[in-house]
């Protein structure tokens, strides 16, 4: 499928968007006085860190082919 330049920087943006919060999430949630109860949930935000991060680069790599 293919995608415009403006959808492209605008799914990026989003993706960073959401990084952010994804990491201001992980720190708050280590941050609780009993952060093992909270164990699985910054588990699955560390994957979606990593998911997003990789989405990000794939995105970054289709800007750079597309010029």
């Amino acid at each position: 499928m293919e995608y415009t330049r403006e959808e492209l920087q605008e799914a990026k943006r989003q993706i960073a968007s959401t990084l952010h919060k994804l990491r201001e999430t992980i720190r708050t949630l280590e941050a609780k006085e009993n952060a093992q109860r909270y164990k699985s949930q910054i588990t699955l935000a560390r994957r979606r860190v990593e998911a997003f991060t990789i989405a990000c680069d794939l995105i970054e790599r289709a800007l750079s082919g597309a010029e």
